[in-house]
């Protein structure tokens, strides 16, 4: 989860605008209920640990903003003040397969502080913030992509067009003209984020009335509109591929900025497919949830006083509650469904509150605003009898058993890679393998195949521990795409050679009520086992699991050099040959 960094002074300033007294202990008691946690606290600042579903928290600005209403009461304020501007942007119709989603604000007057200290820290909030939003909303830049430029360095009207990978000029951090297909490869942003553009013949580019190149999104600003200590008014611009990331990333920004007193101008522009708006928009959504959905899961209900309070503190305006009557006079599929005679209550909420997608999250708001420890009792009413697995018995048996043999549970991730799986394993591929699309690790590739790798790496990493040490692991593996369960076993021990796995493997059949089976051994190489020293269980024809001693060369590539022995068995194939005497 993201973290923030607040000045204590920078908090105080901007409760206090409102008159609201700063309180660090009633902080520290409510915020979690919020969406935050205070990690820190010191004489100058607080580290806050900002939840993932709100991330109109990102800023000390913003996060000010909903801690006026939701500790001190004080009136919401879930529409933007925007002024109607005189500046416009065109965007070229050729965008619409580059880079289609682009929109703008001008925010003028911005207190940015009076010293260079207060100045540089402003600066430093601002870009932090901008790349939380990157992060948050704009999943790396993909979805949404923030520029903020000093607005007295450029010249309205501005326009975004598509252009060849030839165009040149000036990034931020560079003193000299360079190409696009230069700054892809060789800028530090450039090359951090040229895979968002790969496969496409053009770029946007957005230029003043001048000419001059504001930015090259979503990879770097022009260096000339650079922020300094002397800008006070700003132009923000968002570009990208997610309608509501952008518009929530504009929104933040300008939000941001109006809390230190900038005033808020929209631009008027004409998209890539000719309709034209004025933005930001500061109209809040209306949102709407059913009574039955919200007496429902919270168990009460709550009078209009009761939520208007509630929806107020989160950032909202309860607008009241109508009847339904053109709904389909059905029965409802889920208590979300609205059907003919529901009363529907209708909110206000911010344009910004990205996390709000469903009635649900509204029904969420209005609990964490009125307060769980008010919102009374109630018992289920529908008989919750608990009914086993169809394969809990089995499973239950088999802990029982491997645990009776002195062997100790664990659990490993069920990701894992190709090495750990299949090449040093020497096994090959059971059907599809389902492969992680965007890994953000070498070691977490796809779903695993066997659960012997995994007993493996633990080894591995207690391989400084005294011997004996016997675990099992009993769980979800993935091939052709579907879920299967399968246990295994790995044992080190100094004394341990064929004669002790073949003990233990007849002792967990016995303890499965298996009366007949073969034991056969294993041809070729294939798998972990070390030949001649392995074998195959196999249950009214079934092969229902393998275990042997492990080959040194599989071991040495853990660097394991003490005798190893295991086995790996299929659950479904035993249940399928074993009688259940349960």
């Amino acid at each position: 989860m993201p973290t923030i960094s607040v000045e204590q002074k920078l908090l105080q300033m901007l409760l206090a605008k409102h008159g609201i007294e700063h309180d660090i202990d009633r902080l520290a008691d409510e915020l979690p209920l919020l969406g935050t946690d205070i990690d820190s606290c010191d004489e100058s600042s607080l580290n806050i640990e900002i939840f993932p579903d709100r991330p109109d928290l990102l800023s000390g600005e913003t996060l000010a903003n909903a801690i006026r209403p939701f500790l001190h009461s004080a009136k919401s304020k879930p529409r933007l003040d925007v002024k109607q501007g005189t500046v416009t942007m065109t965007v070229a119709p050729e965008l619409e397969h580059v880079r289609p989603v682009i929109l703008g604000a001008i925010v003028r007057n911005v207190d940015t502080g009076t010293s260079p200290e207060e100045k540089e820290g402003f600066i430093k909030c601002l870009m932090d913030h901008q790349e939380k939003l990157h992060f948050a909303l704009g999943r790396g830049r993909r979805r949404a992509s923030i520029g903020v430029h000093d607005l007295s360095t450029v010249t309205a009207p501005f326009r975004v067009e598509a252009v060849p990978v030839s165009t040149q000029f000036t990034p931020l951090g560079i003193s000299h003209p360079m190409s696009l297909e230069q700054i892809l490869s060789q800028h530090p942003k450039g090359i951090d984020y040229a895979h968002l553009l790969d496969g496409m013949d053009a770029y946007p580019i957005i230029y003043d009335a001048h000419g001059e190149v504001l930015s090259f999104p979503p990879i770097i600003n022009g260096d000339h509109t650079t922020v300094t200590h002397a800008t006070t008014d700003f132009f923000i611009d968002v570009t990208g591929w997610d309608r509501r990331a952008c518009e929530s990333s504009l929104m933040l920004m300008a939000l941001q900025l109006a809390e230190r007193g900038g005033s808020v101008e929209s631009i008027t522009i004409t998209g890539c497919d000719s309709i034209v708006e004025h933005l930001p928009n500061p109209a809040p959504i209306t949102h709407t949830v059913t009574q039955r959905l919200l007496d429902g899961l919270l168990g009460r209900s709550l009078t209009d006083e009761e939520i208007s309070t509630a929806v107020n503190r989160m950032g909202g305006e309860f607008l009241g509650r109508h009847q339904v009557e053109d709904a389909p006079n059905r029965s409802p599929k889920n208590m979300a469904d609205i059907v003919e005679g529901d009363v529907l209550l209708s909110v206000d909420m911010p344009r910004w509150r990205f996390d709000i997608l469903h009635p649900i999250d509204l029904v969420e708001d209005i609990a964490i605003g009125h307060g769980y420890e008010d919102l009374g009792n109630d018992v289920p009413k529908a008989p919750l009898t608990a009914v086993p697995r169809k394969d809990g018995h089995i499973r239950r048996r088999i802990r029982d058993s491997l645990q009776g043999l002195g062997l100790m549970q664990i659990q490993s991730l069920t990701l894992s890679n190709d090495h750990d799986q299949f090449e040093a394993m020497r096994w090959p591929p059971m059907g599809e393998v389902t492969r992680i699309t965007n890994p953000i690790t070498i070691e977490h590739t796809l779903l695993r195949q066997y659960l012997l790798p995994g007993l493996f790496r633990l080894m591995a990493s207690n391989r400084h521990h005294d011997l004996p040490q016997a675990v099992y692991e009993l769980g979800t593996v993935v091939r052709d795409h579907a879920n299967s369960e399968r246990f295994a076993f790995l044992v080190a021990e100094q004394s341990g050679g064929f004669a002790a796995i073949r003990g233990r493997i007849q002792a967990i059949l016995r303890d499965l009520g298996a009366a007949e089976y073969a034991i056969e051994p294993l041809s070729g190489s294939m798998g972990p086992w070390l030949t001649g020293r392995s074998a195959k269980v196999v249950i009214d024809g079934v092969h229902v699991g393998c275990f042997g001693e492990m080959d040194p060369a599989v071991s040495q590539q853990y660097e394991l050099r003490v005798p190893l022995n295991g086995a790996e068995f299929d659950i479904s194939a035993l249940s399928s040959v074993l009688i259940d005497p349960v």
